[in-house]
């Protein structure tokens, strides 16, 4: 019961935030998120102390390498959080742009304004950076948040949401436009979940247990993605040193991420000189290859494959690899095992290129370059929400306009329907 008192009480205060931060001018805004950011690089000292805490509590709780990563916060991630809401603040404001505008012939003027959402809940897991990086969106486009972090980041939240309170006051934002539900009570989110008359969207950002969780029990609308069943498809037509560029890359520049390639497919004219190279450098990077009987031929020390590893979401230092006859088959891999959030080629083919492009059915579809580029910070669009692999109403990296929506404006002389 208490854990729904504090929710209630907090999504209450988010929700007459965000109808003041609804009327503040651009310049307030960016004055906050600027503010924001010079205060988390001020407070670093005590972000990494209480960063510590969490880390420690991470490696009791045996968690991986790759998830001790994700949840770490030394100089250069405050450094970039702080970035981050510089970048926010440099983006045009959403908030206030008129889309379109028409004449009817009865002489009506009809437009479409581009508004804030409300109130928007954000549930996450590990990632402290994602306390920063959601709250400048949010406030740049004239939202209150609503934060709820998992427990092997409490610290590091805590002391984060504070600093943006504060430093938001400071620059005239209401301090109850961010709100951080500190109870890592499971009910809380369930709680949170049922309050569809305070909040108006839902962003879960964690496992796949989470984001099914967070699915099935909401009566808010939900923005998610499940997994990021990622694939880099190293076609015949290809430039080798940038195939193995990429695909090392992609797995190993950080594993523990969602846009990290976890199946990599290997055309069979290219697997002989391709593979052994490649499983050379990954084997020296600490990296485990699962792999098909064609690509264990090649690559002898390889693990075998089975059908759950096509599906997997690994999150570490683990790879499926296949060898396919065709483009054809490479596409159908896709399809059948893919979740939908980033796809790759590495070829010097036009043709095979633009097939791949319009074929290929994800959020980021990408030709030379690793799939780690889905981002929002690498697309330009200074931070993000998440990324969606939903097709309504976004899909890939969510930025700012994308939490917003646009209402009706109508412009009249006095007429009257007939």
């Amino acid at each position: 019961m208490q854990s729904k008192e504090e929710v209630l009480r907090r999504v209450k205060e988010a929700k007459e935030a965000s109808r003041v931060l609804a009327r503040l001018s651009t310049e307030v805004k960016n004055r906050a998120l600027t503010a924001m950011a010079d205060l988390l690089e001020e407070k670093a000292t005590l972000i990494k102390e209480e960063n510590a805490k969490d880390l420690e509590y991470g490696r009791e709780k045996g968690l991986s390498s790759a998830l001790l990563d994700r949840l770490l916060l030394d100089d250069r991630r405050i450094r970039a959080m702080a970035q981050g809401l510089r970048e926010v603040a440099a983006l045009p404001d959403p908030v206030g742009e008129v889309v379109r505008m028409w004449r009817r012939p009865n002489g009506l003027q009809i437009g479409k304004l581009r508004v804030p959402l409300g109130v928007v809940a954000v549930i996450y897991e590990s990632r402290p950076n994602v306390t920063a990086d959601t709250a400048a969106l949010c406030i740049k486009a004239g939202n209150a948040i609503v934060l709820r972090g998992g427990s092997e980041a409490t610290y590091s939240n805590t002391v984060i949401a504070s600093i943006l309170r504060d430093a938001a006051r400071e620059a005239g934002v209401p301090a109850q436009a961010i709100q951080l539900i500190g109870t890592t009570d499971r009910e809380a989110v369930f709680h949170l979940l049922r309050m569809e008359e305070y909040v108006d969207l839902v962003v879960p950002r964690g496992g796949e247990g989470l984001i099914r969780f967070v699915a099935e029990n909401s009566r808010i609308p939900v923005v998610y993605h499940y997994k990021g069943v990622c694939h880099t498809f190293v076609d015949r037509d290809v430039d080798l040193e940038m195939a193995w560029s990429i695909a090392f890359n992609a797995k190993v520049q950080r594993p523990g991420v969602c846009n990290a390639m976890e199946t990599l497919l290997v055309h069979e004219d290219v697997a002989r000189v391709f593979l052994p190279e490649m499983a050379r450098r990954f084997q020296g990077a600490g990296v485990e290859l699962r792999g098909c009987p064609k690509s264990r031929a090649l690559v002898p020390h390889m693990k075998e494959a089975t059908e759950e590893d096509w599906y997997a979401e690994y999150l570490d230092l683990i790879l499926a690899v296949k060898v396919v006859v065709s483009f054809e088959e490479a596409v159908n891999h896709i399809h059948t095992y893919g979740s939908g959030h980033s796809e790759a080629i590495v070829t010097t083919n036009y043709a095979t290129a633009m097939r791949f492009l319009q074929e290929v059915d994800a959020a980021a579809v990408y030709v030379n370059a690793s799939t780690r580029f889905t981002d929002g910070y690498e697309f330009g669009l200074g931070a993000e929400m998440g990324i969606s692999t939903q097709k309504l109403h976004v899909r890939g990296p969510m930025g700012l306009e994308d939490l917003t929506c646009c209402k009706f404006v109508i412009l009249g002389q006095g007429q009257i329907r007939e």
